[in-house]
């Protein structure tokens, strides 16, 4: 059932308990053994899990068989912070190819890293859906595509050159276009899939909110948007939209361009958003900040808690989540007393 309970959420239909998602989880390899009983990480154990947690809902993107850029054309790769406990995602970052703003300005991702064969990249879109759904067939499994507009000019010049590059926005509107039309073509792919939803994911904002013009986010950033969900809503397709950071300010720009849903951070405060979308547009996340479950603030996660499904009762359309991820330093024992806590509050048991 917990499938349906994320599609109802989704459709903003009514259901017997609050929808529930979290990210990162699979970094907790130590407890999901002792909390499954498994000896290994495998899909069975990382079912039970799920299914132990009450996750209803995997978030999921791809960005198609040309996804990874720098096999394809110049991309910048500025490295990875240690994550993981045993520090395995490390990477020294890259020296940037474009060595001046010129070089960025006459950019076209197009042209730069080529599109597949349609037909190719929708036939790979369906088994990515098919195969996730098979393996997590108690879990909605959303498509996706990662690198939008302002991802995909981070993701090819790194941050120094995007930023500089800005300073002339006519001159970099076409280049973000290439961008925006290099995201089309997967979008239209994905509309020919099986897939109920897809996440549009663009960390377009920090964590302070916009670091671009307002003008430019609501003249050429999301105007693109709207253009991206035309065909995903023509197959009737959901549509969530993702970003990392305060986007608070432009949250109704994205919704009037045709975002069903939002997924977002705790720097977005969740009354806020109720205040303004709940029972109209699907909202995942909440007040709880996973910096206060790696400190081990009980008192204030469990009050975050607490005013988080006691909005969820009030509208539908929401999923409970940490916005933030769950990463691998929040200790056990705080994991436990998250979920113990949350199961019930999420299922209404007093």
């Amino acid at each position: 059932m917990s499938r349906e309970i994320a599609l109802d959420t989704i459709y903003l239909r009514e259901t017997p308990r609050i929808a529930h998602t979290e990210y990162s989880l699979g970094y907790h390899t130590n407890y999901i053994l002792k909390k499954t009983g498994a000896t290994e990480i495998n899909l069975e154990a990382t079912r039970k899990f799920f299914d132990i947690w009450m996750i209803d809902f995997l978030w999921n993107t791809n960005d198609g068989l040309h996804g990874d850029w720098e096999k394809f054309g110049r991309a910048t790769d500025m490295g990875h912070a240690e994550y993981a406990i045993d520090g395995s995602d490390k990477r020294i970052p890259k020296e940037c190819p474009f060595k001046t703003i010129e070089d960025v300005w006459a950019f076209d991702a197009v042209s730069e890293y080529g599109l597949p064969d349609f037909n190719e990249q929708v036939k790979a879109y369906e088994d990515n859906i098919k195969r996730l759904s098979k393996d997590f067939p108690d879990q909605l499994v959303t498509g996706g595509y990662y690198k939008t507009i302002v991802s995909g000019a981070i993701q090819a010049f790194g941050w120094e050159m995007f930023l500089m590059a800005l300073s002339d926005i006519n001159k970099m509107e076409k280049v973000l276009d290439s961008f925006f039309r290099f995201t089309l073509f997967h979008m239209e792919a994905w509309a020919k899939t099986s897939a109920e939803v897809i996440i549009q994911h663009d960390d377009f904002v920090w964590t302070s909110g916009p670091f671009m013009r307002p003008e430019i986010y609501r003249k050429i950033i999301i105007p693109r948007y709207a253009e991206l969900w035309k065909p995903l809503h023509k197959a009737g397709k959901k549509v969530l939209f993702c970003s990392d950071g305060n986007f608070m300010e432009f949250a109704e720009d994205i919704v009037n361009a045709g975002a069903d849903g939002l997924i977002f951070e705790p720097c977005n405060d969740f009354g806020f958003m109720t205040e303004r979308f709940g029972g109209s547009t699907v909202l995942i996340g909440s007040y709880v900040d996973c910096r206060d479950l790696t400190l081990g603030k009980w008192d204030v996660v469990r009050e975050c808690i607490d005013k988080t499904v006691d909005l969820a009762k009030k509208y539908r359309g929401i999923m409970f989540a940490v916005g933030n991820h769950l990463p691998p330093n929040i200790p056990e024992e705080m994991m436990e007393k998250y979920i113990e806590y949350l199961r019930k509050k999420l299922a209404f048991i007093p």
